[in-house]
């Protein structure tokens, strides 16, 4: 069984590319050349985005790859198949890594029991309902990255397929 996702650097240093193709081609098993191209939204910084397709994890193991390296913003999403859900992890230097599971639409999937923390937080800590929910559903990851996804429109996508 396969999935398909995409992997987006929304901004990297230019020191850091090679790296990044590096680690994606360790989890992929085949050589990644990504083509690079300036981030406007941050100067210095480029961007690249690559289709993939590969077994359902792979999304999981491309930001694991990339965890960590601190001046770099990133998003990596996998479609659900008939074994797993979708996924899409979201990365920033200041929120670091947020995973959500998403359905066949694209949504956001919740589990129970971390709405229920949340309302509970709310009623005992007096945390903000909204605020939470929004956490829950990756606002903040957006709203720092949605600068950087719209000055990357209409960049090249390259498909690579994993050696399975």
């Amino acid at each position: 069984m396969t999935t398909r996702g995409v992997l987006y650097i929304h901004s990297a240093p230019r020191a850091l590319c090679p790296h990044v193709e590096w680690a994606v081609a360790g989890v992929l098993g085949v050589r990644v050349n990504l083509d690079w191209i300036r981030q406007p939204a941050a100067p210095g910084h480029w961007r690249s985005e690559l289709s993939w397709q590969g077994e359902p994890g792979t999304a999981s193991k491309l930001a694991s790859a990339l965890r960590g390296w601190q001046l770099m913003r990133y998003e990596v999403t996998s479609e659900p198949c008939a074994t797993a859900e979708g996924e899409r992890y979201s990365s920033t230097p200041g929120l670091g890594i947020f995973h959500a599971v998403t359905g066949i639409h694209g949504d956001i999937l919740v589990p129970e029991d971390r709405l229920r923390a949340v309302l509970l937080r709310s009623r005992s800590e007096g945390s903000d309902l909204e605020a939470e929910i929004g956490r829950l559903l990756g606002k903040p990851w957006d709203d720092e990255l949605e600068p950087f996804r719209y000055a990357g429109e209409g960049a090249p996508v390259r498909w690579l397929h994993q050696v399975v």
